[in-house]
Parts: C-alpha cells; sequence; structure tokens
C-alpha cells in the first residue's frame, strides 16, 4: 500500500468520525489488500466498514454486517469489496468452505471482522486495524 502509515491512535468520538477514518483508509487500498478489524461486539468495526466502502464508491447505506451470510460481495467503482465477519467461524477449516482464497488473493479488497477465529488464514501483509471502546462514546482506532 503506498504512503507512509503510522500506528499512533486517533480517538473518534462519534459513528461519523469512525466513517471518516474508515474513508481515509479506504482511498488508500488496492486490489489484494486484506484488512482485519479487531475489537470487541459494538466497538465500531462496522461503521469503519461502512467509511472504506463509500470510498470505494459504495453507498454505505448498503453495507450491513455479515454475521449470518459470512460474507458480502460488493461492486465498488474500481474493484469488488468483500466484507467476512468470522464471529461464528468455530474453527478456521470452515473459511476453506467459503473459498476464502479466491477473496483473500482476488481481485478485490477484503474486510474481515472478527479476524481471530481465522488468524492462521490471513496473508503475512494482512492490515490490522484495532478500534477499542474507550468509553460509551469514544473509541481508539489504531491504522497501521
Amino acid at each position: 500500500m503506498p504512503g507512509t502509515s503510522t500506528t499512533e491512535p486517533t480517538l473518534s468520538s462519534s459513528p461519523e468520525e469512525t466513517l471518516a477514518l474508515g474513508a481515509r483508509l479506504g482511498r488508500r487500498l488496492r486490489p489484494g489488500d486484506v484488512v482485519a478489524l479487531y475489537g470487541d461486539l459494538g466497538a465500531g468495526k462496522t461503521h469503519f466498514v461502512k467509511g472504506v466502502c463509500s470510498a470505494c464508491g459504495i453507498d454505505e447505506r448498503a453495507v450491513s454486517s455479515p454475521t449470518f451470510t459470512l460474507v458480502q460481495e460488493y461492486a465498488g467503482r474500481d474493484f469488488p469489496v468483500y466484507h467476512f465477519d468470522a464471529y461464528r467461524i468455530r474453527q478456521a477449516s470452515e473459511y476453506f468452505e467459503l473459498g476464502y482464497e479466491a477473496y483473500f488473493f482476488g481481485d478485490g479488497i477484503c474486510l474481515v471482522e472478527w479476524p481471530e477465529r481465522v488468524e492462521s488464514l490471513l496473508p503475512a501483509d494482512t492490515i490490522r486495524v484495532r478500534i477499542e471502546h474507550v468509553d460509551e462514546t469514544t473509541r481508539r482506532i489504531v491504522i497501521p
């Protein structure tokens, strides 16, 4: 991914700020990039994904958590965006059934919520974003 990056945390005090941070990352992403989103339930991972998708030309209102479908596919302006949710995955081998390799090493970008459950399958150059609760409305977000 071109450009410099930092691992300094940024504070977000609203869903709109989280969307904006996602959009900032989204403008840097290129086909083949995999982004792992770490954070507790309700941390704002899906809001962040909506921001990334918005930067890729996808209406953020069309973006929802793929908890029950495991993957949502969106047609971006220049390339597809694949939004994964591994929350319900019991073991990484379940991702083989999805054909994850075609996604992770394909022509789009992949956004993975709950990546801890499929950590062994993530490419070495995965971009790891961490979102933590500071309080009810504030999040600490680290984007490499």
